[in-house]
């Protein structure tokens, strides 16, 4: 029998999922032996006439990495959609939006005038780039840039999840173990645990307990102690956030940022944890709710930093 093929596709990402695939250390070699990789541009050289070449759903999974930004990256994901059995969502940035989906607090427009025409680095008349440009030796194209950015799901159809910034290796591992033993759940599925981050934290809880102060890194250090982060009143969204990452960033003194995504029965992240912030900070009066909000200085980025597409906001409303 044909060993399974599998494709593996990043889009708007920083690269960090592809890399986490290689984490997988000696089990990517294990995995690489079972499965025939018919698709990895980043990895190898692979052109998208080797894809358009393969016949609908002839390729038995497809892993896709990053948001969807642009004309092209929306044209690959279809295309791989139509030619794949099933298709993987890996990282935060293709499961719900991930940081560059912060990017839909503006439009496009806006995004491209501040880079081209108001930073202190832009030359003097300097203008956006063109998806057309007439040369001499013919017509040049760039991939349209979108008003809006789209998380994987909002564009095709997605069985499987894998979250992160960048997801675990353990768990990309566990994915590819699954499907090569023919033992995937069935979709749609997340791969992550069934609790919270705060159940994989080692750090100590006291129990019921109030917040004075909201405090940033920048300019606090945590105690030198074992003391829940969230208690010392750093905002960590450990206890909306499922698990599986191994509660890193908490045991490295960082408050956890949710990049796991959130529960299943949570409609929206930002919303609960607002509500979580609100319970814990003793504000009663107008004043003090200012005082409360002006404690964190990027609260969309901070609520919303990876599922703002996602999310029931979306975003600044746009035409387009």
């Amino acid at each position: 029998m044909s060993r399974p093929k599998v494709a593996i596709y990043w889009a708007a990402s920083c690269g960090g999922c592809d890399t986490k695939i290689l984490d997988t250390d000696e089990k990517l070699l294990d995995i690489a032996a079972a499965v025939d990789i018919v698709f990895w541009p980043i990895a190898m050289d692979f052109k998208y006439a080797d894809l358009e070449k393969f016949a609908d759903r002839e390729i038995d999974l497809t892993i896709i990495n990053g948001a969807v930004r642009n004309s092209e990256q929306e044209h690959i994901v279809k295309l791989l959609r139509r030619k794949s059995k099933v298709v993987a969502a890996l990282g935060a940035c293709a499961v719900s939006g991930g940081i560059p989906g912060l990017a839909n607090q503006f439009t496009a427009d806006e995004m491209l005038d501040y880079i081209y025409r108001k930073t202190l680095t832009t030359e003097p008349n300097s203008q956006p780039p063109k998806t057309e440009t007439e040369t001499e030796d013919g017509v040049l194209t760039l991939p349209k840039f979108y008003n809006t950015v789209f998380s994987l799901p909002q564009v095709i159809d997605v069985e499987y999840f894998i979250p992160g910034c960048p997801p675990p290796p353990s768990l990309i591992a566990k994915a590819l173990e699954l499907f090569v033993a023919g033992e995937l759940p069935p979709p749609p599925a997340f791969v992550v645990g069934d609790k919270s981050v705060c159940d994989e934290c080692p750090r100590e809880r006291t129990g019921k307990f109030e917040v004075k102060q909201w405090k940033r890194l920048a300019t606090h250090q945590p105690e030198q102690s074992n003391k829940c982060l969230l208690e010392q009143g750093f905002l960590c969204l450990g206890p909306a956030t499922p698990s599986g990452c191994g509660a890193l960033c908490p045991k490295a003194n960082m408050p956890c940022e949710g990049c796991m995504g959130k529960s299943q029965d949570v409609v929206d992240r930002g919303a609960k944890f607002i509500s979580t912030i609100a319970s814990l900070y003793p504000a009663k009066t107008e004043e003090e709710i200012k005082k409360m909000l002006d404690e964190i200085p990027d609260l969309v980025g901070t609520l919303y930093r990876f599922d703002l597409p996602s999310s029931v906001l979306r975003g600044k409303v746009k035409k387009s």
